[in-house]
């Protein structure tokens, strides 16, 4: 067992009692989670390219992190390096290893009690999918119907001004020569979107569904699920999803499906009924905005707007938190403190949700856009790093601007074990873990305040996203936090007093 960090101090007339129990109370799927880009993460055959041998050999790193989860992007063989557009769905690809060491990985996974979530990208497929080269055939092959044509006459515009967040293509529709069409494609011309008005398409990919549950896998992460119909036809989408749902709790009733929805909370909520879990985009640049401004005020009201829109929906849904992911720019690159980071860190892994880690955010990688360079090597070991992937050569996360793992392991100061023991105090905590979450406001605007309350004791969190001491008397009806069950970056408190350092963080319990 790692014993958790202790409270910095005993104060006067307050009790110190963090978690001493060794009861892991967070179970999954409500537990943390960690995305990792395959490409990127360990390398275990020497050829310079991340893999499931490497993988496999870093899942202790994983368990002590304390998630219970692996997202993996994609793991299908691709002509990209980022492997979105999938050219075989029941394959490795090859770069990555075979399926017995995918297999092995799995089953290594699972005696450690973590599950595995695979992404699984069903909007479009590659141009070099072998259905897309028969829908070149013309009409008549059976593959056409798979994808979405028009002949120039019936389409309006050929281009955009503008997709949406997670896109910056604007030629939607591309010319095929040898048929004298147009496909449809949101995201590019090598990535053509599927045809989903076909039950064709649709009974084929619900067998690879089946077939990676039938595998294994604990669930998928699916990609690009807006956009399964043009935005016009937002009903059939969500239609779509509950289908798909449906299918494959035929599998596995406990299927997790996390979907991408890349839009606002309104748009959003309706697709929870078939993706009972869904990206929490407007709460991820909530957090982000509050510790680059100072201003934490209003932060965990915004995130009760949200639950309470989803729960006008349905109350099966579990949010997916994040500060940023593989799409976006990382964490310490946007805010270029790693005390903003800890803080930012300290208030994602405190609110409800089931809350997501990119890999490297917990040792401070950089990276910003072009997406090569948000998804740079994961550092282990000062050079040489044997198991350091590659894949590139980095441009913002090397040794000399980010401390390896192996560094900061032995640091109990770290950014790496600030992640550790917040996932630790939060696997213990059932408030944490499964609270309500209640928003104390008036206050200070430099704080993020919030209740979290459950049966087994309540909770009354405080971060400072400030860079100023904040110094409070908490209000009486308030009183009843009086016991520090953790302090963050030497937070303080005494009585009904609590003193906040800059980016400092203190949880409270009766």
């Amino acid at each position: 067992m790692i014993v958790p960090m202790l409270c910095i101090m005993l104060l006067v007339g307050a009790g110190c009692s963090e978690n001493k129990t060794d009861e892991v109370v967070a179970e999954w799927p409500h537990s943390v989670n960690y995305e990792i880009f395959v490409h990127a993460f360990a390398d275990g055959s020497g050829d310079g390219i991340g893999d499931f041998k490497g993988l496999t050999a870093k899942l202790d790193y994983v368990a002590d992190l304390g998630v219970q989860s692996i997202w993996l992007m994609p793991i299908h063989p691709s002509p990209s390096y980022h492997k979105y557009d999938v050219v075989d769905y029941r394959g490795i690809h090859p770069e990555y290893g075979t399926m017995e060491d995918f297999e092995e990985f799995l089953a290594e996974a699972h005696d450690r009690g973590i599950r595995v979530v695979i992404d699984l990208v069903i909007n479009h497929t590659a141009r070099d999918h072998p259905w897309f080269q028969q829908a070149l055939e013309g009409p008549d092959n059976p593959f056409f119907d798979f994808y979405i044509w028009e002949t120039r006459d019936n389409i309006e515009n050929l281009t955009v001004e503008y997709t949406g967040p997670d896109s910056d293509n604007v030629q939607i529709w591309n010319h095929a020569e040898a048929l004298d069409k147009y496909y449809y494609a949101y995201f590019w011309a090598g990535m053509p979107d599927l045809n989903y008005d076909n039950p064709a398409v649709r009974d084929s990919i619900y067998a690879i569904g089946h077939y990676w549950l039938e595998k294994g896998v604990d669930g998928f992460r699916l990609d690009a699920a807006k956009h399964i119909y043009p935005d016009h036809r937002a009903e059939d989408a969500h239609a779509f999803w509950d289908e798909f749902r449906a299918e494959m709790e035929k599998v596995n009733p406990d299927v997790l499906l996390v979907g991408e929805v890349w839009a606002s909370t309104e748009v959003v909520k309706p697709f929870l009924t078939g993706l009972p879990s869904l990206f929490n985009f407007d709460l991820g640049y909530a957090i982000m905005d509050a510790v680059k401004s100072g201003i934490g005020a209003g932060l965990a009201e915004r995130h009760s707007v949200i639950l309470n829109e989803y729960l006008s929906v349905t109350e099966d849904f579990i949010d997916a938190t994040f500060l940023t992911n593989h799409d976006q720019n990382r964490v310490m690159s946007e805010l270029q403190d790693e005390a903003k980071a800890r803080s930012a860190a300290s208030i994602l892994l405190t609110l409800p949700g089931s809350p997501y880690i990119y890999y490297g955010e917990e040792i401070g990688m950089l990276g910003s856009k072009p997406d090569p360079d948000i998804r740079e090597p994961m550092l282990w070991t000062p050079e040489p790093d044997e198991m350091r992937s590659r894949w590139r050569e980095p441009r913002h996360s090397t040794d000399e601007t980010v401390r390896p793992v192996s560094v900061q392991l032995e640091d109990p100061g770290s950014l790496l074990n600030h992640y550790k023991s917040l996932i630790e105090f939060r696997n213990r905590d059932h408030a944490l873990t499964y609270g309500r979450l209640v928003p104390v406001s008036g206050l200070d605007e430099r704080l993020v305040a919030f209740k979290r309350l459950h049966a087994e004791g309540d909770r009354l969190v405080l971060h400072n996203v400030s860079d100023e001491m904040v110094e409070l008397i908490l209000p009486e009806d308030l009183y009843r936090f009086a016991l520090v069950q953790k302090s963050i970056a030497q937070a303080e408190f005494t009585e009904h007093t609590v003193v906040l350092p800059p980016y400092s963080s203190i949880i409270l319990g009766e």
